[in-house]
């Protein structure tokens, strides 16, 4: 079982940066796949990224370029750079966690606000 809080949210003007921090309390980090979500109002939670613990990644289309998801093992620590931010990014990002032998997230943390002005 893993806990996971994230911090880094914040608002910023289009075109800035963020840097999202998710500390994974628990055992067997490494066993992970980690991924960042993230809610907009009305509508769907979407994954944003995915890590798994060899540094294999994966992003949404609408991300690609311009997000970066990192871990470290060694810090239970997962990461998501966020450069040349849009308004259409405002959302609720969360922290989630997987094992590597389930299909779905299980492990949620409780969200951050990020809020991109125009």
């Amino acid at each position: 079982q893993v806990q996971l809080v994230e911090s880094g949210g914040g608002s910023v003007q289009a075109g800035g940066s963020l840097r999202l921090s998710c500390a994974a309390l628990g055992r067997h980090f490494s066993n992970y796949v980690m991924g960042w979500y993230r809610q907009a109002p009305a509508k769907q939670r979407e994954l944003v990224a995915a890590i798994t613990s060899g540094g294999g990644t994966n992003y949404a289309d609408s991300v690609k370029g311009r997000f970066t998801i990192s871990r470290d093992n060694a810090k239970n620590m997962v990461y998501l750079q966020m450069n040349n931010l849009a308004s259409e990014d405002t959302a609720v990002y969360y922290c989630a966690a997987r094992s590597i032998v389930r299909p779905t997230y299980d492990y949620w943390g409780q969200g951050t606000q990020v809020t991109v002005s125009s």
